[in-house]
């Protein structure tokens, strides 16, 4: 008997329960890279130490470096100049970092000390319940990934203490404005209470990295759960939907790669950065391991292409003046192919008819974006990718509202059109002269 198609309402929940508990799990870049780990290796990959020799057989691998996790299949047919099927994402968001001395008290409250982290919009972080996550670094060398729940906020000052908040608008001071409580002065120290949830002595935690994360889950809402809110959306659900479609593709004649990268929102400049060796040191590993000598591993990534897979702006409904005239992509439309004649998406003619044929063989429409001439357009690790690895670069996504807030809007349709069309290109079902 033929194995029933789900609903395109269940498949909808599916797809919004998956990526509802991947970012739950997801609250820093280093717990993503550690659960895209984790749900490759229930799937059946092998979990690689760089420090380790790495199997030469076919099979499907995954390693992660520090906030960053790189993954790939390797097919049984695969030769010395088979071409990869890259999808690069990253695992960070804006927000804010605990400093190095992570507590202070004033006017009889515990506060936070926090450093501002890429562009966040600062005042969707107000008055909302804050976790703190990431890694706790110990005496041994070793790391710890911890997580509290909801642990504190950041006070908004009342209006009748700032009574032209609401014509004059909102400023806030970075250093002044954005401590968030913790608690009154004689509550305990914060990292006292991450290393018991990491399971470790705090005596022994020599430095950390950590971030505050919204503590609330995603969201279906809307008239007919059309919509999904969420914290992390950007990059999240990229991360999630080439994950899901590496497990989920058979590939022909291609490498499939998923590649998702640390500090993006500020630069991409590290060792887990797309402006690093990561991605490099990990594709010279695999063609090693196949055999290939240096004429054939320059033939099998002239051969390759990249997708970077970022979310986009959708036309705002009450901002419509913020973009352009005539190109408006909307929440619900499709995919999105990014271009910018100032090569801050890496896009170009030949990557615009690799995505375009691979959303028709994926069944899903293509929504194009570029900037309004009027401001300034921001950037993805395509170009970076494309600089560093010489690969073919496209730069794709999906509209979203809200991009930078603590929590961020899209339409469940297009996670889902995303997800179909990274399977696709993970398949290597792309036009034929790409």
């Amino acid at each position: 008997m033929a194995r029933r198609r789900p609903s395109k309402a269940a498949r909808s929940k599916q797809v919004s329960d998956s990526l509802a508990a991947f970012i739950r799990e997801s609250p820093s870049s280093f717990h993503a890279a550690a659960e895209v780990a984790r749900r490759l290796e229930d799937a059946g990959f092998t979990a690689l130490d760089e420090r380790d020799e790495w199997p030469q057989e076919a099979g499907g691998y995954v390693v992660v470096r520090d906030g960053a996790v790189i993954a790939w299949r390797v097919p049984e047919s695969t030769t010395p100049t088979t071409p990869f099927a890259i999808v690069g994402a990253h695992t960070d968001s804006p927000g804010f970092k605990l400093k190095p001395t992570p507590e202070s008290t004033a006017q009889g409250w515990q506060r936070l000390e926090v450093e501002v982290y890429g562009g966040p919009l600062l005042n969707s972080w107000l008055d909302r319940e804050l976790r703190l996550a990431g890694r706790l670094a110990l005496a041994d060398g070793s790391t710890v990934l911890a997580a509290s729940g909801p642990i504190a906020r950041i006070p908004q000052l009342a209006i009748h203490l700032d009574r032209g908040v609401n014509e004059r608008g909102l400023v806030l001071d970075p250093q002044r404005h954005t401590h968030p409580v913790l608690g009154l002065e004689a509550a305990g120290g914060v990292l006292t209470a991450l290393a018991a949830d990491a399971g470790v002595d705090p005596d022994t935690v020599t430095g950390h990295d950590l971030f505050l994360a919204d503590a609330q889950d995603a969201q279906l809402f809307g008239h007919g759960e059309a919509l999904l809110a969420g914290a992390r959306l950007d990059n999240l659900v990229s991360v999630h939907a080439a994950t899901t479609a590496l497990v989920e593709t058979v590939p022909s004649g291609v490498i499939p790669v998923i590649a998702a990268f640390d500090h993006e929102e500020v630069g991409s400049a590290s060792r887990s950065g797309a402006a690093g060796p990561f991605l490099g040191d990990v594709l010279a590993r695999i063609q090693e391991g196949l055999g290939a000598g240096p004429a054939e591993q320059r033939r099998a990534l002239a051969a390759s292409w990249l997708v970077s897979s970022d979310l986009g702006h959708s036309v705002h409904p009450n901002y419509p003046e913020k973009h352009d005239d005539e190109t408006r992509p909307v929440a619900g439309g499709g995919t999105l192919l990014k271009l910018n004649a100032n090569q801050r998406y890496a896009t170009d003619a030949r990557g615009s008819a690799l995505w375009n044929g691979v959303c028709q063989n994926a069944g899903v429409a293509v929504q194009a974006f570029v900037s309004n001439n009027s401001l300034p357009c921001g950037s993805t690790i395509g170009p970076i990718a494309a600089t560093r690895l010489g690969i073919s670069t496209v730069d794709v996504g999906i509209p979203i509202l809200s991009m930078h807030s603590a929590r961020e809007l899209a339409a469940i349709a297009d996670i889902e059109a995303l997800e179909r069309a990274l399977a696709v290109f993970l398949a290597g079902a792309w036009p034929e002269h790409a």
